[in-house]
């Protein structure tokens, strides 16, 4: 059925406030985010035109990685161009079936980050606990098997919600306190008793944030046990490495929760706290990930020995 078909409200759009109304922040905004746009772009596609290039990343941490990185790439491109070209206009707005677009890429590549983070975090519990049985529990079928569970999760958890608030009548008043469209906020626009509508997302999207966020928890304090009953002595590195994961998971989910978890909020915070996961993280994920990373370092030396020899050589 036709998206114009799903809804027969009056309101054909959204009125979005944004983030400030004072020209100098607005003007120190769009620079900052769009130099972070910029390094969100350039540093996750190098990341995964790094892995397919070089035979000796293609291993399941770096499979797993590189989909990461395409998927915040797409996470970004959702809300970031247009909150940069929002800035600078008096009057922002998106049309109903542009901001239902929205909310579905949103919540269909937020599902697949949850599932891929679950996937890393299993990878390295494979590599440090199970290190004889690691290439035959992490093969190529178990990698696939987990991007493509990411995307169906990512659908049907987008999809659950999508088809309840797009029935919805929306009579008035249009104006939304964010620089993005999401769930919560729309369905506080409705023309109608929106509580077991906040119930539905409440428990799909906080249930999902709530439980992968402690389960990532629990299995990096696992790794950390493990390699501390082995060898105490490189427990430092272990924590090292695993308190720059745990940073992005907790800048991941931080915002979920605060927003799905709880009771709708009314403030203007959440729009705020949001910014880590459209912007932020996905600008830390390649210098978290990767370029802290031997191999990584070592392959990017590669890549360019390669690129100056084909040039001069």
């Amino acid at each position: 059925m036709p998206m114009d078909q799903l809804n027969d409200s009056r309101v054909s759009e959204f009125v979005l406030l944004g983030l400030s109304s004072s020209w100098e922040t607005k003007v120190f905004l769009m620079v900052t985010f769009s130099m972070l746009y910029i390094g969100i772009i350039l540093g996750n596609l190098f990341i995964v035109i790094l892995v397919i290039a070089d035979s000796h990343l293609h291993s399941p941490m770096y499979f797993l990685l590189a989909n990461l990185s395409l998927n915040d790439v797409w996470v970004s491109s959702t809300t970031v161009p247009k909150m940069i070209s929002d800035l600078l206009k008096e009057h922002k707005v998106i049309s109903f079936h542009n901001c239902m677009t929205q909310i579905c890429f949103i919540h269909i590549m937020g599902g697949v980050e949850m599932v891929l983070l679950i996937a890393m975090a299993f990878d390295r519990y494979t590599a440090i606990c199970k290190p004889l049985r690691y290439l035959s529990i992490m093969s190529p079928r178990i990698c696939i098997s987990f991007v493509i569970a990411g995307w169906v999760t990512g659908v049907v958890h987008a999809m659950s919600q999508f088809s309840f608030v797009v029935s919805l009548p929306f009579c008035g008043p249009n104006k939304v306190d964010s620089f993005y469209c999401d769930f919560p906020r729309i369905i506080q626009l409705a023309c109608t008793d929106g509580d077991k509508f906040e119930f539905v997302v409440a428990a799909n999207s906080g249930f999902m944030s709530m439980g992968t966020f402690f389960l990532l928890l629990l299995s990096y304090v696992f790794i950390l046990v493990t390699v501390w009953q082995r060898s105490s002595g490189d427990l430092s590195k272990a924590l090292v490495t695993l308190s720059a994961h745990i940073t992005v998971v907790v800048l991941f989910f931080t915002p979920c929760m605060f927003l799905y978890v709880w009771p709708f909020p009314t403030s203007s915070i959440d729009k705020y706290l949001f910014i880590a996961d459209f912007a932020i993280t996905p600008a830390l994920n390649p210098v978290i990930y990767t370029f802290r990373n031997k191999d990584i370092r070592i392959a990017i030396g590669r890549l360019s020995k390669r690129a100056v020899c084909s040039r001069f050589c």
